[in-house]
């Protein structure tokens, strides 16, 4: 029986038998000397058995996430319709009402003649109240995100400036950014709640509209200044830069000419007054939508990308991505 037991024992590593067939064999004999055989490190049963169990866990662990893009738009051309769209809507709605609707969107509380109606009048009249508001809604939801591009694009050049203008330049970020989604809540306020449905509140938010925008305008040409001292800028940069600061000077201007013939029509109600009141109240949104379409030069090849994956194998995947200037 013991002669038996070592010939199983010693072939086996030489004819390739299984663990479980060795297992199996060494249990068979049962007691007597043969046992004492099978009594290896190597052998037991248990340790065989967490051997396997070990190499089945292995190869049912799952393998590594990777990154998968589900979705790349051009930033560039996301901005520009956003930006092109309340303009594109604003004079669809002059012209139709103008046309159209030429009595309703020309009278006032003091009967007097006009030639050219407010913004106000031409988005308050129906279909054009609906166009308007679902161009808005349309034009309010990139601008929230943008906002914060143009919040971490900022910090980004924070590095140019000496470490003791940092914390000022960065309150200066946050302040734009606030500003920027005062002036988007703003829009939305004066777009929803027309003068005809409640004039009162229609007046103070667009008075906070005009307020943040000009702040904004204000405060982005000062951001500009800062970050780019000494810098040697792209002709686009440049561009840019410029056309922020002609798009303020006229904003300044017609909300001077706004409020003077503002003051005009409501307490001498002056013929033409309301015209020329409307006439800088379409300059300055005009200006403000240029003004905002500045983008274009700001990220003129980016892209706006949905990713999936861990985390820290996505900040590793753009950390090697080649960078588009």
């Amino acid at each position: 029986m013991q002669q038996s037991t070592g010939a199983a024992t010693s072939s086996a590593p030489d004819s390739g038998i299984g663990a479980t067939d060795l297992v199996s064999r060494c249990g068979g004999d049962g007691g007597g000397g043969g046992g004492n055989s099978c009594s290896g490190g190597s052998s037991d049963p248990a340790v065989i058995n967490t051997t396997i169990s070990s190499k089945q866990t292995d190869a049912m662990e799952p393998q590594e996430e990777q990154v998968a893009i589900h979705y790349l738009a051009s930033f560039h051309e996301l901005c520009v319709v956003t930006a092109l769209l309340p303009l594109v809507t604003l004079f669809t709605c002059f012209v139709t009402a103008y046309v159209f609707q030429y009595d309703d969107v020309h009278e006032t509380h003091c009967r007097v003649y006009n030639i050219i109606p407010s913004i106000s009048a031409i988005t308050g009249v129906s279909p054009q109240r609906y166009f308007w508001r679902f161009s808005i809604a349309l034009h309010i939801g990139p601008r929230i995100p943008i906002a914060f591009v143009y919040k971490n694009y900022y910090r980004s050049q924070l590095r140019r400036i000496s470490p003791a203008q940092v914390p000022q330049t960065s309150l200066l970020i946050t302040l734009i950014l606030v500003l920027n989604c005062i002036e988007i809540a703003s829009l939305g306020g004066v777009t929803y709640i027309s003068n005809r449905e409640n004039y009162p509140v229609h007046e103070r938010i667009f008075i906070t509209f005009m307020v943040c925008s000009l702040c904004y305008m204000l405060a982005t040409i000062k951001l500009n200044g800062i970050l780019n001292a000494g810098q040697a800028l792209s002709e686009r940069q440049l561009l840019s830069i410029k056309w922020k600061k002609i798009l303020f000077a006229v904003s300044i201007l017609s909300t001077v000419g706004l409020l003077v013939f503002f003051a005009k029509h409501r307490f001498y109600c002056h013929d033409l007054a309301f015209s020329w009141f409307a006439f800088f109240e379409y300059l300055i949104a005009i200006a403000n939508m240029l003004f905002h379409f500045t983008i274009i030069w700001d990220f003129p090849s980016q892209f706006m990308m949905i990713v999936q994956g861990p985390r820290e194998n996505l900040a590793q995947y753009l950390s090697n991505r080649p960078k588009v200037d």
